[in-house]
């Protein structure tokens, strides 16, 4: 479970990094799907950053699907499926609507509505460079690579069927 609340976290913080300015790469995102390759690192009080995490984010509208940490996160804006791939894990969960930590989505959509302690360190066409200030002492950088805008596709590949999995995954309906 702290995989997977780590994983969440670290990628709300790195859409809720995108959310903090002004974007025109990110302006493109409404109206389509987007899927990018990630680097997410810490640095504590001013060292280097540390503790890296890389993953595959795809977003449509309100739906994501998130692999990081050997986890596969997936939700159509309604219901969130957490897998955890290795221990054979997985966790169901409502999605609320307020729930912007766990549905990096609602940000990426809305980036703009957020607006502090965000340096845009490069832009290109295909890659975005960003630091953000956690707390006083902690700084994130996220590094998004190999960015592809689609067409919308719908949200049939952000559901996940439970009777699907294995017999020998553990499920936990928290709905």
């Amino acid at each position: 479970m702290k995989r997977i609340l780590l994983a969440a976290a670290a990628l709300a913080a790195c859409i809720g990094a995108l959310a903090q300015t002004r974007i025109p790469l990110l302006d493109r995102v409404p109206g389509q799907r987007v899927s990018c390759n990630y680097t997410y690192s810490l640095s504590k009080d001013g060292g280097p950053f540390t503790e890296v995490t890389t993953g595959k984010l795809e977003v449509e509208d309100n739906a994501f699907r998130l692999d990081a940490l050997g986890l596969r996160i997936i939700s159509d804006g309604t219901t969130r499926w957490t897998l955890d791939l290795e221990a054979r894990e997985a966790v169901v969960e409502t999605v609320e609507k307020e729930d912007i930590a766990l549905n990096p989505s609602l940000l990426v959509s809305h980036y703009a509505d957020y607006a502090e302690d965000l340096v845009v360190n490069a832009s290109g066409k295909d890659f975005l460079d960003v630091t953000l200030s956690l707390d006083a002492s902690t700084r994130a950088r996220f590094y998004l690579k190999d960015i592809v805008f689609e067409e919308r596709k719908g949200k049939s590949d952000f559901s996940l069927d439970e009777k699907s999995l294995p017999q020998d995954y553990l499920i936990t309906d928290l709905r």
